[in-house]
């Protein structure tokens, strides 16, 4: 790894630190070569504290350490992407991000459906909303629709139709969000679960 520490005078780079889960950024701070090499030994992230004048090591005083993971430079070599495992919060103001936001899991557009399905489950809108009225139907008959949609999924896998397949595909996924919240969970648990199934 070049990085180009000359660019500016100090010698510092932006380095910009991400949750290796998550993929949420959680701060910003600046390494020098020093710092850099500090980072890469200790495999705890390190900067070069502008404040305080001296190499700081996330975490030596708090516990809240940045374990290393992963470095990338970007295309100019003057900017870094440290991903990290974060032990406790990362903020000094007790948040987990420096932008005061929770380090939650995201998957993009299933956590906005995921969203969804809950606002309208706790809107209880039975007339207006498929949804609320899956739910107030019960376990059973959100059950029945996973089972239901699972076999369309199977005879459509058999056939050479894309589109029908994609479909039921779409809507058994639908129909399996909403049985995971009926039994109060998130997909999350779900993926909890394969990945410790991967360790």
């Amino acid at each position: 790894m070049i990085i180009n520490f000359n660019k500016n005078p100090d010698g510092l780079i932006p380095a910009i630190i991400q949750d290796a889960t998550t993929k949420n950024i959680l701060m910003l701070g600046y390494m020098n070569q020093e710092a850099l090499d500090r980072t890469l030994e200790l495999k705890k992230v390190t900067f070069f504290s502008r404040s305080k004048n001296r190499l700081w090591t996330k975490g030596e005083e708090s516990g809240h350490f940045l374990n290393l993971v992963d470095i990338k430079e970007d295309c100019d070599k003057d900017t870094l992407l440290v991903s990290v495992n974060p032990i406790g919060t990362t903020c000094h103001k007790g948040t987990a991000t420096c932008w005061q936001e929770f380090n939650n899991q995201s998957f993009g557009f299933l956590s906005k459906l995921e969203k969804t399905i809950n606002e309208r489950r706790e809107k209880g809108n039975t007339e207006k909303s498929y949804v609320a009225s899956l739910f107030a139907k019960g376990i059973n008959k959100i059950a029945q629709k996973v089972g239901e949609e699972a076999i369309e999924v199977v005879i459509e896998s058999k056939d050479k139709n894309d589109s029908l397949f994609l479909n039921e595909s779409a809507d058994l996924l639908f129909h399996y969000l909403i049985l995971l919240q009926a039994k109060g969970y998130q997909l999350e648990d779900v993926v909890s679960v394969l990945e410790s199934r991967g360790n």
